[in-house]
């Protein structure tokens, strides 16, 4: 994990405090479209990756079978292509935390050109019970590691 403080993104999110959480990918050949960077989609799977290496390790249960992370809303703001070979920083940060929601800001940076911004935005997760659908309060550690 990155312990280092990034400003704020051209959206003007302030990212200044530390990141929840730092995950290192490499690109992958099949990342890449038909222009040889890669492809926005693939932008989305990072995020995903990212997210789900800092859920397990955030100490103490964040879903049980009455409450679970859904994707209510996602902004990806891409700024620059991605070519191959690339090693990637993700870096997530609590941007705001309500009742049953969390708003994970995210930045994807070159990891040996932390100055390379490949696009920034956030994520709306929310807790739900998966049998009503309705959203239920996060969980206390969530709360505890996010906040």
């Amino acid at each position: 994990m990155s312990t280092h403080s990034s400003g704020t993104t051209e959206t003007g999110t302030d990212t200044s405090d530390v990141p929840l959480f730092v995950a290192s990918l490499g690109v992958r050949w099949r990342d890449l479209d038909a222009f040889n960077h890669v492809n926005n989609s693939s932008y989305l799977t990072y995020l995903e990756e990212a997210r789900l290496q800092w859920l397990s390790h955030v100490p103490g249960p964040w879903f049980d079978e009455h409450a679970m992370p859904v994707m209510a809303a996602s902004q990806v703001n891409y700024r620059r292509p991605i070519a191959w070979p690339a090693q990637l920083q993700v870096q997530l940060f609590c941007e705001r935390m309500g009742n049953s929601s969390m708003t994970i800001a995210h930045r994807v940076i070159d990891a040996e050109r932390p100055d390379q911004l490949y696009c920034d935005g956030h994520v709306v997760m929310v807790w739900m019970d998966p049998a009503s659908g309705k959203p239920v309060p996060l969980p206390e550690a969530i709360r505890s590691t996010a906040g």
